[in-house]
């Protein structure tokens, strides 16, 4: 599964940094570095979304250090089931 963070400049300011480092944590906690792979792209086209992240191709919007975590758990450990 890849899941990409936007870190264009909106969803920069909006947040990714805190994202992608807390994503990379729950990676890391639950031992998912061979099933999960975590990437950047510079901008997703959805800017007054932000913070943007899909997962291989489905985007989701709206991402943020508080609600990482459940959408973690929705949508990134339902696909690995």
């Amino acid at each position: 599964m890849i899941v990409k963070i936007c870190i264009g400049s909106s969803c920069h300011l909006k947040g990714s940094h805190a994202v992608v480092a807390r994503l990379q944590a729950l990676v890391e906690e639950k031992a998912l570095a061979d099933k999960v792979e975590l990437a950047s792209k510079f901008c997703m086209g959805n800017c007054a979304n932000g913070v943007c992240v899909s997962i291989d191709d489905e985007n989701f919007e709206h991402i943020g250090p508080d609600n990482v975590d459940s959408f973690f758990e929705t949508e990134v450990m339902s696909r690995l089931h």
